[in-house]
């Protein structure tokens, strides 16, 4: 009995061992973003994967898959839903089809330090989890805007008779102001100017350069409007199964120390606007910006409240500074 009994206490004793083991083990996670290497919003990307991997040696490892050229920016939302990738450098603007309420995260102008005060950070990330079997681990950009880049002067506030490349954020908004939205994979964009495809097209403050855009660009309109949104997110199973807690805590320190650095954006921002300037791009102001801001913040806020049963609680939690 006494032999039997000691046999059962090792036997837990090395399971208990065994378990600890496994969730000891470093993982590695396959990562991929839908910016190309070279393009502003993968900066931030890479510092992180570059922290990650030097100091999660023995617990956490990310392999980068690739940008763009490895898998369709509007692909990447599926793929972090099935695991077939674990991490990716995306925007909630891709996976729409699937979390349209992740347009949100570019709506809003409410700081992400206070969103994970409000309830707001929780919030968006339960409706990924339930719609997408994503995590959303954070922004890594905040306060950015976009600006309407286009070839032809807007007449007032209008923009009648214009095609711009757009993306399901600021469709609404687009056809709001006259102009016929065009979904274009930034890949194409240069070649849909070229051949006069679009008159223009929306982006942030920020990356035409990376794109060769600028060659193809003349008026760069102001006011800028929404809060550009780039984020990582992860496979929920990964986060959830793949992962201990000390993984995880791991992986939350890295993406705090994104949050610490959006400043540094804003002058890039600045910098980036006047190389345009001395690129030759003009400046148009259109003939009431704050109309202008306040019709993109309406015509986007109606349409995620229209499609979601969050919608109310979310404009609660973003949209208090609007």
């Amino acid at each position: 009995m006494k032999m039997q009994l000691k046999k059962i206490v090792v036997g837990t004793f090395l399971g208990l061992a065994a378990m600890s083991a496994v969730q000891a083990a470093e993982v590695t996670l396959k990562a991929v973003s839908v910016f190309n290497q070279d393009a502003f919003f993968f900066r931030q990307f890479n510092e992180f994967m570059k922290a990650v991997n030097e100091e999660g040696k023995g617990l956490v490892q990310i392999q980068f898959v690739g940008g763009p050229e490895a898998m369709p920016p509007f692909e990447v939302g599926s793929a972090l839903r099935s695991g077939v990738v674990d991490i990716a450098n995306t925007t909630a603007v891709f996976h729409a089809n699937l979390v349209p309420e992740g347009l949100t995260l570019t709506v809003t102008n409410t700081p992400m330090a206070e969103l994970r005060k409000n309830g707001g950070y929780e919030l968006m990330d339960k409706i990924h989890r339930e719609k997408a079997n994503m995590v959303w681990l954070g922004r890594t950009t905040d306060g950015l805007k976009y600006h309407v880049y286009a070839n032809k002067k807007p007449e007032g506030n209008s923009f009648s008779g214009m095609k711009l490349r757009s993306v399901p954020v600021y469709r609404a908004f687009f056809q709001s102001l006259g102009a016929t939205p065009l979904q274009v994979p930034p890949g194409e964009v240069f070649t849909a100017l070229e051949r006069g495809v679009v008159d223009g097209y929306g982006w942030p403050s920020v990356g035409i350069f990376d794109l060769g855009w600028q060659e193809k660009t003349k008026y760069r309109v102001e006011p800028g409007f929404y809060n550009v949104e780039v984020s990582l997110f992860m496979n929920q199973d990964t986060w959830e199964k793949k992962l201990d807690d000390k993984q995880r805590e791991f992986l939350k320190a890295q993406m705090a120390k994104i949050e610490a650095n959006y400043a540094k954006d804003h002058e890039l921002a600045a910098a980036e606007e006047k190389r345009q300037k001395e690129f030759g791009i003009e400046m148009v102001p259109v003939a009431d910006g704050a109309a202008f801001v306040k019709q993109a913040n309406d015509s986007a806020w109606a349409a995620i409240e229209q499609t979601s049963r969050y919608g109310k609680e979310l404009r609660e939690k973003f949209g208090a500074n609007q």
